[in-house]
């Protein structure tokens, strides 16, 4: 039987090579995310004019 030490029970695992694959997926996440971002406070923006720009304008009297 082998014996066990410490350094073969409990080997460091090297942090695996980024491939190009994962590089550009990772490129491509953020920039979905960053849009997603720019998008959600345009959004904001311009439903908060809407809402002031309708609250500031009288409503025509109903006959």
């Amino acid at each position: 039987m082998a014996k066990l030490t410490k350094t073969s029970v409990f080997k460091a695992s090297s942090p695996k090579a980024e491939t190009a694959m994962d590089k550009t997926t990772r490129i491509v996440r953020q920039m979905v995310e960053e849009e997603a971002e720019k998008r959600q406070a345009r959004n904001a923006r311009l439903r908060k004019a809407r809402l002031e720009r309708e609250a500031n304008t009288p409503t025509p009297p109903s006959r």
